[in-house]
């Protein structure tokens, strides 16, 4: 079913590993914890600004940028401070990706340093070509049709001919629009087809197993 795909775009957080982890904790107490300090409230008071900057600008990082003075690197601090041992090898995941036919790229509203952690802790780092990060995108987050088109142009990909996976569906919208194929991480039936070319899937690697 994916047999004219050669480019997999591929999500990281709470896609190659799951939103229950506690890495996920990890991520979301450190954003929150920048945000209080940065807006002077307490954590309580971080996620309703974060919830605000979420909707209006895709993401919090972006949203403290535009409202505040905050340096991207500053607000990325946090990351410096996670640990990744939290998380594992993912052997069966590994395999399948390293069996995908093409090129394999990590599409992320994270950093590049947050990328090459996860993917080292998941053994997954010789499985990607290339990652595109918030810095590479010049802080415009998906779903921004600004961060796609430079996603797309940065790596010289043909929409029509790849497949992108994101555990939120918002982020498709574009990429579906363009003509790429798009599956939904997230909850539910191992995976189903819910339109042509689009795709949910609670098993990222059993869905690639079964259409490739």
């Amino acid at each position: 079913m994916l047999a004219d795909i050669d480019t997999w775009v591929l999500d990281l957080d709470n896609t190659l590993y799951p939103a229950d982890s506690a890495l996920a904790g990890q991520l979301t107490h450190g954003i929150l914890s920048t945000i209080a300090e940065h807006y002077g409230t307490d954590l309580t008071g971080a996620r309703r600004i974060q919830s605000d900057l979420v909707a209006e600008y895709g993401t919090s990082l972006r949203g403290a940028m535009v409202t505040g003075t905050i340096d991207p690197h500053e607000f990325l601090g946090f990351e410096q401070r996670i640990d990744y041992s939290t998380i594992g090898p993912d052997p069966v995941l590994a395999e399948v990706l390293r069996g995908l036919p093409g090129r394999r790229y990590v599409y992320t509203n994270g950093s590049a340093y947050h990328a090459e952690q996860v993917l080292g802790r998941l053994g997954l780092t010789e499985c990607i070509d290339g990652v595109f990060d918030i810095l590479a995108a010049d802080l415009i987050p998906k779903p921004y049709d600004e961060s796609l088109d430079a996603f797309l142009a940065s790596f010289g990909i043909d929409p029509v001919r790849a497949a992108m996976f994101d555990d939120l569906e918002v982020n498709l919208t574009g990429p579906h629009e363009r003509g790429m194929t798009t599956v939904w991480v997230a909850g539910g039936t191992p995976y189903e087809q819910l339109a042509a070319r689009r795709w949910r899937a609670a098993d990222l690697p059993g869905f690639l197993r079964a259409n490739i």
